[in-house]
């Protein structure tokens, strides 16, 4: 007989219903094996869904195993905050207030902390459990134009070009020159022949014109391959973005706070803050934030 497992949906990186990027939390996860998870991941057919487990060191909040519809993933942002603001809103419920704690994921211990703002409505940030770092040398300008269904003269801005950060989870960071050519981004069939070769196959495509004044960034995430095909807002992008950040701005030592807007093309607006702390010109750690709110919450039979 199946075990009847609470769940929750939240739109993170949004402070409002029906904005930001859905996520699937399934609380009571005991018992499930992988297949069960990812079977699961499918019944949402959300880009992430995650399941709650105890932690196996008891000073962290919880263990947690994220899933796409198609694949595990060892980190990803948006479950991170959404899973951190949805454990500080149940133990507020409990007499708790704002918390920070760790959370056990597949790369190892994400610390977060997170803020309750209502009953349904809070916010979260984590530290980077790893630095990006370089996995390749960026495809070719005429190749991403290819595979983005975009003229060659539209990628790239400024110093930035194609490049490849990771900081835990591959992307391919493809910068565009305008807000016009970014809506008009999409996969073409030689989508995979230039991001193919990655374990992760993704297109994170940004540019610096934005729709809200108060944004840096705008941008778009694009994984057919892992059924994916386009998502509303993507932490572990963010986080492989400050790598590239690091790569062509010039930034100097000092804390730089950035908001990277995400979504807008889908209907799903959504706003991911990206703190980086530089000293003596290398990346000392960074930090992804954003808000989420719960939207459902019921009970799932396997």
């Amino acid at each position: 007989m199946a075990k009847p497992r609470r769940y929750t949906i939240l739109d993170v990186f949004a402070d409002r219903p029906l904005a930001g990027n859905p996520l699937a939390v399934v609380l009571d996860a005991d018992g499930l094996d992988d297949a069960a998870m990812q079977a699961i991941a499918r019944e949402f057919n959300l880009s992430e869904t995650v399941f709650v487990l105890p932690p196996a060191d008891e000073r962290h909040r919880a263990a947690v195993r994220i899933f796409t519809p198609g694949r595990e993933l060892p980190f990803a942002g948006h479950p991170t905050v959404g899973t951190a603001v949805l454990l500080a809103l149940q133990d507020k419920a409990k007499g708790a207030s704002a918390e920070a704690f760790g959370l056990e994921e597949k790369i190892g211990i994400v610390p977060c902390v997170a803020e309750p703002k209502g009953a349904r409505l809070g916010r979260a940030r984590f530290r980077l459990p790893r630095l990006p770092q370089i996995w390749g040398e960026g495809v070719s300008v005429d190749k991403a134009a290819r595979a983005l269904g975009l003229t060659p003269a539209e990628i790239g801005f400024g110093r930035h070009l194609p490049s490849r950060h990771s900081a835990g989870v591959a992307f391919d960071l493809v910068p565009v020159a305008s807000l016009d050519a970014i809506g008009r981004a999409r996969p073409t069939p030689a989508f995979m022949e230039a991001f193919g070769d990655s374990d992760h196959p993704a297109a994170y495509v940004y540019t610096a014109e934005t729709v809200e004044a108060g944004s840096r960034f705008h941008a778009r995430m694009f994984a057919p391959g892992m059924g994916i095909s386009e998502d509303p807002a993507t932490g572990s992008a963010a986080a492989a973005f400050s790598g590239a950040l690091m790569q062509f701005e010039k930034l100097g030592d000092g804390t730089h706070d950035f908001v990277i807007e995400q979504g807008y093309e889908m209907g799903r607006p959504s706003l991911i803050a990206l703190q980086m702390v530089i000293e003596k010109g290398a990346l000392a750690f960074a930090e992804i934030g954003g808000d989420a709110v719960i939207v459902a919450e019921g009970t799932l039979y396997a």
